[in-house]
């Protein structure tokens, strides 16, 4: 029978030697992942990153129109439109 004790993970002074940490080393020596359950984590906050596009002019004025009727921010429209249809792309994949 394998030996299932596992390390303990060290505490991490900060998110910084935590992520150093976890690029260095192999999960399955701290955590027995055959007995991992699935969560929900409803109030998870995505990653966020800024990103520069350039879109015409035009694209923009359609989009604020259309974000202008349903009373969202256009930007907030924007990444909606793009993970419906990123969500369509991996169903088709």
């Amino acid at each position: 029978m394998a030996n299932t004790t596992k390390k303990k993970v060290p505490p991490f002074p900060s998110k910084k030697d935590e992520q150093e940490f976890w690029a260095k080393h192999d999960s399955t020596e701290f955590v027995d992942w055959q007995s991992a359950q699935k969560r929900r984590l409803p109030n998870l906050k995505p990653s966020l990153r800024t990103i520069s596009l350039r879109l015409p002019v035009s694209m923009i004025e359609d989009l604020k129109v259309l974000a202008n009727k349903r009373d969202v921010p256009y930007q907030s429209l924007f990444k909606v439109f793009l993970a419906e249809r990123l969500e369509r792309e991996h169903r088709r994949a």
